[in-house]
């Protein structure tokens, strides 16, 4: 299956994306693991004024399939969470990377390893 990832995000090896907007990022899941996931039927995500650290659990997705840990990409607050995809998680496969949006964040340091989309791109053709 051909997929496409937008060239203005950021992807981490975790499978989630990044746009990164000043000092505010708007994260998802990709397109990938939404496709690797099947029907998702629950999403749990923090409260707005959480503080995470990067590459620390922030949330957890649930499919028919499986539950899978989310990991945040940069350290940060949270500013707001979709409330759309927490009561229609379908809408996460509709859109991934605009409706399906999971939270807002205050970055307060980007790391140095997030993906680009061609990177990515090869990451999971690498089978990973």
């Amino acid at each position: 299956m051909q997929m496409s990832y937008p060239n203005g995000l950021k992807y981490t090896k975790e499978h989630e994306w990044i746009k990164i907007e000043g000092s505010v990022a708007t994260i998802g899941i990709t397109k990938y693991a939404i496709d690797q996931l099947g029907d998702i039927v629950y999403l749990d995500l923090p409260k707005v004024g959480a503080s995470f650290k990067a590459g620390v659990n922030f949330g957890t997705v649930e499919s028919v399939k499986t539950v899978s840990d989310l990991y945040m990409p940069v350290s940060c607050k949270i500013t707001e969470i979709n409330q759309t995809a927490i009561d229609s998680p379908d809408c996460l496969a509709e859109d991934a990377y605009s409706k399906g949006w999971l939270v807002k964040v205050e970055v307060e340091n980007i790391p140095a390893d997030l993906l680009s989309a061609s990177e990515y791109e090869n990451y999971i053709k690498g089978g990973n």
